[in-house]
């Protein structure tokens, strides 16, 4: 229902850092959104989200320290800044957004990140 837009992934280097980005476009207030990802050959695990009422942060335990989400306020855009890249970050990420009963769950098409020595 919602088409959710990603932006900012590609190749870097270990130790490097890239800002991913997830955009819904013609959505102006703040709701719950998520980033996950799916690392070759494993399951798909939770990565960073940030709640829609007063901006709360969780993060997965193999990113803490190392990345952060962000929200532009009211424009249900989110950041994903990587820091300190290992090669184990390498993974498909996907923007995901929480509608509820406004729009149910929505989720980006995927953005590659590829971290190499």
């Amino acid at each position: 229902q919602v088409q959710l837009v990603e932006s900012g992934g590609g190749p870097a280097q270990v130790g490097g850092s890239l800002r991913l980005s997830c955009s819904a476009a013609g959505r102006s207030s703040n709701y719950y959104m998520a980033w996950f990802r799916q690392c070759p050959g494993k399951e798909r695990e939770f990565v960073a989200s940030i709640s829609g009422s007063v901006g709360i942060t969780y993060y997965g335990d193999s990113v803490k320290g190392r990345f952060t989400i962000s929200r532009e306020n009211g424009k249900n855009t989110v950041h994903l800044q990587m820091n300190s890249l290992e090669p184990e970050d390498t993974a498909v990420y996907y923007c995901y957004l929480d509608l509820g009963n406004f729009g149910g769950k929505n989720w980006g098409q995927g953005i590659q990140v590829t971290v190499s020595s």
